[in-house]
């Protein structure tokens, strides 16, 4: 095989698909459910009683333990929230959805910042807005695959509600 040949077969050549999930399978639900953990973890953290001054090591490395746990959890469930409404944002979402949902970009960067804000810090606050953003994603979601949805109790340790397709 010549040379030119060889590199013709070694090029890469540009691939053009309409997203990266090809499948066309999308769901705000994982989203919801990690902005609910990160609710649950930030609330159990600021929660969570500190040692006193005469606490053992043994409580002191209890307590130790457990924030850094929950904040891994936290962390990780923001991250996974942020990542879940990305996806939703840059590949489902197209331009001529904000003709329906004006607000639909400040609603995902506001999302976005709440979950930054909610993973770095110890920020109930901060992680209810995070929920409460998804919710409203989660909603603008099903209304736009022509579907009235539903906000239902949750039944997490958390409250507060889940959209589902009605």
């Amino acid at each position: 095989m010549s040379p030119l040949n060889l590199k013709s077969l070694i090029t890469p050549q540009d691939a053009h698909a309409h997203c990266d999930v090809p499948c066309g399978i999308y769901d705000p639900h994982l989203a919801q459910i990690a902005a609910h953990t990160v609710v649950r973890m930030s609330t159990l953290i600021c929660e969570l009683e500190k040692p006193g001054p005469d606490a053992s090591q043994d409580e002191a490395q209890i307590y130790s333990h457990k924030i850094a746990r929950m904040t891994a959890v936290k962390e990780h469930h923001a991250e996974l929230a942020k990542q879940e409404l990305r996806i939703l944002w840059g590949d489902y979402f197209k331009p001529e959805h904000l003709d329906a949902f004006p607000n639909l970009h400040d609603t995902f960067w506001n999302a976005m910042k709440a979950a930054s804000e909610a993973r770095v810090h110890r920020n109930v606050d901060a992680a209810n807005g995070l929920l409460t953003a998804t919710l409203d994603i989660a909603e603008m979601f099903w209304q736009s695959k022509g579907v009235t949805p539903v906000r239902q109790p949750s039944r997490q340790t958390t409250g507060g509600e889940l959209v589902y397709p009605s």
